[in-house]
């Protein structure tokens, strides 16, 4: 089994007398994780119509008979029970030698039932589908680096990475309403196929500035309906956005956005595109996404807290990614190939003066996204 970064955090913090909170999307291996480390632990799943009807109306003594000797409580898909809050409140209160954790994979839905209740009381972690990073220390830098193109079509979702001859069977399947039927089932959406239409359009605009009239005008959605459905969908893990990076310039873009997905394979899917990268006319805008993506997952890794944008001016100067990182500007572009040129704007080192501008590509972005990174120390 791969050995998933959050292991040792979560163990880390498991004596803290607080709850340990881990949300992500559907398949990315939160059940797995917590069973390689709980596997003495009494086991709830919110998807249970059983669990849900015991822990609607909860107090100590329901609680303390549902538990009984146990001292670990795993509750799986906790956004699907009711009163999760005020269970998880009661049990870290009143049963202070038990230690629980809570897993989701919908961030609307479990923070709003949580937050208020575990102020204070809980540790909370995103897991991501698998790394980069992870899959070398599990395979090898070259055969990650020998698998690129493949990742960059099917992604790291760990399902798919441990079937290599069923990738596009399972990537289907994972992209149909499973991965987000925590929407079309808490927010009473009667028309999916608007919703996947909208997942076509974002797919497709992966690494370009989005308009959110023109992509309701593509699906046949009103403004607010795609805003309601776009942040729906980064709540539950599926895209995520980058907004632009603004500050001194007068002819900066200070509202726009990007949408990424959080895995390639799935960004694929959701448009039924599989052929090789040398047929591809958006290999582009997928090493843009993979790229970010990665970087996401190994800032994670690495306890690295930044700033994310992206720059674009109305004249058409742009960087593909910018990190802050107290208070420091480090500014990236991205190229497929790497004898690809790449330039970056006088007006923008003039402006923010940059630590470290660097062209990311195929000969080093291994580099990017590793510990073997220069970074100052104070950045680790």
């Amino acid at each position: 089994m791969i050995d998933r970064y959050l292991s040792g955090e979560i163990l880390a913090r498991l004596n803290s007398g607080k709850a340990l909170v881990i949300m992500g999307a559907r398949q990315v291996g939160k059940t797995t994780l917590l069973k390689s480390l709980f596997a003495d632990a009494i086991w709830l799943n919110g998807d249970n119509a059983d669990t849900r009807v015991k822990l609607s109306n909860p107090n100590a003594d329901v609680l303390r008979t549902e538990i009984g000797e146990n001292k670990k409580v795993v509750i799986d898909e906790a956004q699907r029970i009711e009163n999760i809050g005020l269970c998880a409140k009661i049990i870290i209160d009143q049963l202070p030698d038990v230690t629980l954790i809570l897993s989701g994979s919908s961030s609307f839905d479990l923070a709003n039932k949580i937050n208020e209740p575990l102020t204070g009381r809980k540790w909370e972690w995103m897991m991501f589908p698998l790394s980069f990073s992870e899959m070398c220390k599990a395979t090898s830098l070259a055969t990650e680096m020998r698998l690129l193109d493949q990742r960059l079509l099917f992604g790291y979702y760990p399902e798919v990475v441990s079937n290599p001859g069923d990738q596009i069977s399972l990537l289907k399947q994972l992209s149909s309403d499973f991965l987000y039927k925590d929407i079309l089932t808490w927010e009473n959406i009667q028309k999916p196929d608007k919703l996947e239409r909208l997942l076509q359009a974002l797919a497709l605009q992966v690494g370009q500035l989005v308009s959110v009239h023109e992509i309701g005008k593509i699906c046949g959605l009103n403004s607010t309906t795609v805003e309601r459905y776009v942040s729906l969908l980064e709540k539950t893990f599926i895209i995520y956005r980058l907004g632009s990076f603004s500050r001194n310039l007068r002819n900066e873009l200070n509202k726009s956005r990007k949408i990424y997905f959080y895995d390639n394979g799935l960004l694929n899917a959701v448009i039924n595109q599989f052929k090789p990268l040398a047929l591809r006319t958006d290999t582009g805008g997928l090493w843009e996404n993979f790229l970010i993506a990665e970087r996401t997952k190994y800032l994670a890794e690495q306890g690295i807290y930044a700033n994310r944008y992206f720059w674009r001016t109305k004249d058409q100067a742009e960087i593909d990614y910018i990190e802050e990182i107290n208070g420091d500007i480090f500014a990236y572009q991205f190229k497929w190939n790497p004898a690809a040129k790449a330039g970056f704007a006088p007006s923008f080192s003039a402006a923010y003066q940059p630590i470290k501008l660097s062209v990311i590509h195929r000969d080093n972005y291994a580099e990017w996204l590793s510990a073997k990174w220069i970074w100052s120390s104070h950045y680790r």
